[in-house]
C-alpha cells in the first residue's frame, strides 16, 4: 500500500523513515510498468480513476513490440499532446484489463464451522463472524501458470501458492497485510492456505533477498515492516509443525541479514552508537501505481544451533538497548518516532508510539504502565469509534479521523499483555468499540472496509490518494481475532444501530412530507 502508511507503524520493529536519495533507479526495470515515456503519457493523461489500473493491465504482445508501436505512435510529437482517444485506442490494441493474471480458485481447506465461532455469545456478532469467515473465499486468488511462463507480459510477480488478497484495488498479495490475514485464516482453521501464503513469502525471499511491498514488479525495490518471522511464529503456535519451522529458518535469517545490511543506520545518542533499521528505498521516480499523486506531491512539496541462538539473543538485547536509548522518552513515559533529520523525537501522538507493548520491545516492566498512563492522557481515547491514526487532520488517509485495524489490534494486544487489571479492561473497551464500529458499517453496507471514521459509527474512512476500499483482508482478520479473544463479552450494540436507523427513517419521512407539501 502507500509508502506513507508504513512509516507510521515502523516502530514495531524499531525502523525509521528516510528520504530517498536523488538520482536513484526506477521502481523496477520495466520500460512499461515502471519507467519510460509510455508510463508517463498514460498516467498523466488520467485515462483511469486510479493510476494502479494501467500498471496492472496485461500486455497482449511482447514488451519490445508494444514499445516499438508506441514509438511509432509518438514519433515526431514528443513535445505535443497525444489525445486521450488515441491513447485509449493504443491501450485497447496492446493491453488487457487487470485481473487476467488470476484463475478461479476456492480454498480447499475452508469449512463451515471453525471452532472459534462457538466463543461468540451475541447472536448478531455470531452471524456476522460467519459472514467474515465466508469472505475468505471471495478474497482468494490463484496466479495462472501463464504468469510463470510469460512474466514479461505481466506486472504480477509469480508466486507458487494461492493467496488471500486485501481486496478492492489491492488485487495481489501484500506483505504486512498478510500477517493479520494469516492470523484470521488460522482462526478459520485454514492452515493449508496460511502455510501456502507463508511459503510464497519464503519464495520471495529466495528470489529477492527480502519480501517486497507487494506482489507486483513495481513494488520489487520497496519493502514493508518485516513481519515474516512473526507469521512463522504464529503459524507454529497454531500447528506445532516443527518441520515447517525448520524449513523456514534459512529464509528468516536471510531476510534479517538483508535488513541489517541494507536497511540499517547508526544513531548516536549521548555519545553511544546504536544500530536500528529504517526505510531507505533505493528508487528515485514516482510510484507507478500512484504516479500522478507522487508528481503532485513533488510539485507541491541453517537450523536453530547454539551459536545462532546466541547471536540472535545478543542482537535482541542490543536492539532493546537501542530502542530505549533512541525512542523511549522517560519524561513522557512512551516511545516516540525519532527524526533522522533533526536528531530529535517527534512528540506527536500515533498509536505506533505504543507498538513496543505489542512487540515486547522494552527492558523494564514499569514502562508498560507508564505507556498506559501516556495513552490515557493523550486524548486519543476520546473518540467513540476507535483510536485515530493521529490527532492531526491532514486530509491524508493515515491521519485523523481515520482508524485502521492493524493499529487497533496492536494497541489492544499490547494493553492486554500488561499484568494489571485497568489496562486489560481498557483493551476490552477498545475491542468493543472497534467491533461495534465494524459491525455498524457492515450492517449498513454489507461490506468490510480498509479504514473507518472514529467520529461516526458505521462510516468508512476517507482521504488519501484513492477511494476507500472494500474487502478487506486485514480488517477481517483483526475482527476475527477480537471476536476470538473477547467473544463471550462483546455485544453488537443493537441499541446504537437501531438508533441510527431510527434517525435515518425519521429523516426519510421528513423529506417525503416536505415533498408532499411542495
Amino acid at each position: 500500500m502507500s509508502s506513507h502508511n508504513v512509516d507510521r507503524v515502523s516502530l514495531v520493529f524499531c525502523i525509521f523513515f528516510a528520504q530517498a536519495y536523488a538520482l536513484l533507479p526506477p521502481p523496477c526495470d520495466s520500460e512499461i510498468y515502471c519507467t519510460g515515456e509510455l508510463l508517463r503519457r498514460v498516467q498523466t493523461a488520467k485515462l483511469f480513476n486510479d493510476d494502479k489500473h494501467f500498471v496492472d493491465m496485461k500486455l497482449l504482445a511482447s514488451p519490445d513490440v508494444v514499445l516499438e508501436a508506441f514509438h511509432n505512435l509518438t514519433f515526431g510529437v514528443q513535445n505535443q499532446t497525444i489525445t486521450s482517444s488515441i491513447l485509449k485506442d493504443f491501450l485497447t490494441r496492446f493491453f488487457d484489463a487487470p485481473g487476467k493474471e488470476f484463475e478461479t480458485w476456492t480454498p480447499a481447506d475452508w469449512h463451515e464451522q471453525p471452532q472459534f465461532l462457538s466463543k461468540i455469545k451475541d447472536p448478531k456478532l455470531y452471524n456476522w463472524a460467519v459472514d467474515l469467515h465466508r469472505l475468505w473465499k471471495s478474497l482468494g486468488r490463484k496466479i495462472t501458470m501463464d504468469v510463470k511462463d510469460h512474466p514479461e507480459l505481466y506486472s504480477q510477480i509469480y508466486t507458487p501458492n494461492p493467496v488471500i488478497v486485501p481486496g478492492g484495488r489491492f488485487r495481489e498479495l501484500y506483505y504486512w497485510d498478510s500477517y493479520w490475514i494469516i492470523n484470521g485464516l488460522l482462526l478459520s482453521e485454514m492452515t493449508d492456505t496460511a502455510q501456502g501464503m507463508i511459503n510464497n513469502f519464503l519464495y520471495l525471499v529466495d528470489r529477492y533477498g527480502f519480501v517486497p511491498n507487494g506482489g507486483r514488479i513495481y513494488y520489487e525495490r520497496r519493502s514493508q515492516p518485516p513481519f515474516l518471522t512473526v507469521m512463522v511464529r504464529d503459524y507454529f503456535r497454531a500447528t506445532k509443525d516443527i518441520n515447517f519451522l525448520k524449513k523456514a529458518v534459512p529464509a528468516l535469517e536471510r531476510e534479517y541479514n538483508f535488513w541489517m545490511q541494507n536497511r540499517s543506520i547508526i544513531v548516536e545518542v549521548d555519545g553511544n552508537k546504536h544500530i536500528l533499521n529504517h526505510y531507505n528505498v533505493q528508487i528515485g521516480q514516482p510510484r507507478p501505481e500512484s504516479y500522478t499523486d507522487d508528481l503532485d506531491l513533488a510539485e507541491h512539496m541453517s537450523e536453530g544451533n547454539d551459536a545462532a541462538a546466541q547471536h540472535y539473543s545478543k542482537a535482541y538485547n542490543n536492539r532493546l538497548k537501542a530502542v530505549e536509548a533512541v525512542l523511549w522518552n522517560s519524561e513522557k513515559g512512551v516511545w516516540f518516532d525519532y527524526s533522522l533529520q533533526t536528531n530529535s523525537s517527534n512528540f506527536a501522538f500515533y498509536p505506533s508510539n505504543l507498538a513496543p507493548l505489542w512487540a515486547h520491545c522494552f527492558n523494564h516492566s514499569d514502562m508498560q504502565l507508564r505507556a498506559f498512563e501516556y495513552l490515557k492522557d493523550s486524548g486519543a481515547l476520546n473518540y467513540p469509534h476507535g483510536v485515530p491514526t493521529s490527532l492531526h487532520n491532514s486530509g491524508e488517509q493515515w491521519d485523523m479521523p481515520n482508524a485502521w485495524s492493524p493499529l487497533q489490534q496492536m494497541l489492544i494486544q499490547g494493553l492486554s499483555d500488561i499484568p494489571s487489571g485497568e489496562p486489560k479492561e481498557l483493551a476490552f473497551e477498545l475491542a468493543q468499540k472497534w467491533i461495534q464500529t465494524n459491525w455498524a458499517a457492515y450492517s449498513i453496507y454489507e461490506a468490510m472496509f480498509e479504514k473507518y471514521d472514529v467520529n461516526a459509527g458505521g462510516k468508512p474512512g476517507g482521504g488519501g490518494e484513492y477511494e476507500v476500499q472494500l474487502g478487506f483482508g486485514w480488517t477481517n482478520g483483526v475482527a476475527l481475532q477480537l471476536l476470538d479473544n473477547y467473544g463471550e463479552r462483546l455485544t453488537s450494540a443493537a441499541a446504537d444501530l437501531n438508533g441510527f436507523r431510527l434517525i435515518w427513517i425519521q429523516s426519510l419521512f421528513f423529506i417525503l412530507a416536505l415533498l408532499l407539501l411542495l
